[in-house]
């Protein structure tokens, strides 16, 4: 019991700490974002199931009706092998500890959530208020697109059922049929890879722990992956040049070009969209997927290793 403990808090430690903090120094997520979304998540998914599982052991140690609850189908081998008849030391206030963090993880995820969906029904208000402003012959808005009269150029998807594509008139006037086609297919990017569910998440753990640096790069991971990732979609439709051009003229009248903009990131997007990186190859991309999927599976094998043993 005690060993299965240490053994998670150093495998969460691990995943919390020193792996995300090499991950953001690395260069292949730039090339390969979705990939690289794919092994955030699987980090991410690994603390999660090492607190829970922790949880469940402390709780077994700790209450005797949760651990009857927990071995009640178990042969007695597999219960004496997890020494539960003393509780280790500590355990009472490990589990505590790891009880009011659910507790608060559930709260953070329910919050973002709930604010979310605010949001998206104020979105979807104001969108009905301009909707007498559509030119003649044009939705109300309703359908997978819809067409605002406006001189700001832009253009975003809202998520939800079905998910709705915006874009302004000022949009339309500005770009060609090619970039809005770009423009179009970025935005479908989102809304088919459904990344509004992983933005929702990795906000809330990283607004409920601000200080474990695996949920604080997580959210800012997340926030430009998804864009690089939309970029790859519409690229590999329209083409490199058309959407950085699309990018350029649907951002210039923001900065997208200038080191100090708060939308930095735009100009990463336009440079990498000019000099695409050279793509990693199909071994190296379904090596490290298939790597990072058994990382999540090491909480699990520590957990049923003593119950495994004592059966065989």
């Amino acid at each position: 019991m005690t060993v299965c403990l240490l053994l998670l808090s150093v495998v969460a430690v691990t995943a919390a700490v020193p792996v995300p903090r090499a991950l953001t120094r690395a260069d292949w997520p730039e090339r390969e974002p979705v990939v690289a979304l794919w092994v955030w998540q699987c980090l991410v998914a690994t603390v999660l199931l090492c607190c829970v599982t922790a949880l469940a052991l402390g709780a077994a140690a700790v209450f005797g009706t949760v651990r009857a609850q927990l071995f009640a189908p178990a042969p007695p081998a597999v219960t004496a092998a997890y020494d539960l008849s003393t509780t280790p030391p500590g355990a009472a206030a490990l589990t505590l500890l790891l009880a009011c963090g659910a507790a608060w993880t559930t709260a953070m995820l329910a919050r973002e959530f709930v604010e979310a969906r605010r949001r998206r029904a104020q979105a979807r208000a104001h969108l009905r208020e301009r909707a007498p402003d559509l030119p003649a012959g044009l939705p109300a808005a309703r359908g997978p697109l819809l067409v605002l009269e406006d001189e700001y150029p832009d253009a975003w998807w809202m998520p939800g059922s079905p998910p709705q594509l915006i874009v302004t008139t000022g949009a339309l006037h500005r770009l060609t049929d090619h970039q809005l086609d770009a423009v179009l297919t970025h935005e479908r990017g989102h809304a088919r890879a459904r990344h509004d569910w992983l933005l929702h998440l990795s906000t809330a753990l990283a607004t409920g722990f601000p200080r474990i640096p695996l949920f604080a790069h997580f959210c800012d991971q997340t926030h430009r992956l998804v864009e690089l990732a939309a970029d790859d979609t519409a690229s590999r439709r329209c083409g490199h040049l058309t959407t950085a051009l699309a990018l350029i003229e649907l951002n210039q009248h923001r900065g997208v070009l200038s080191c100090a903009s708060s939308h930095r990131l735009l100009g990463e997007r336009v440079d990498r969209l000019l000099e695409p990186p050279a793509r990693l190859g199909r071994h190296h991309r379904a090596l490290t997927t298939t790597t990072a999927a058994l990382v999540p599976l090491l909480p699990l094998l520590i957990v049923f290793a003593p119950g495994l043993t004592a059966l065989s």
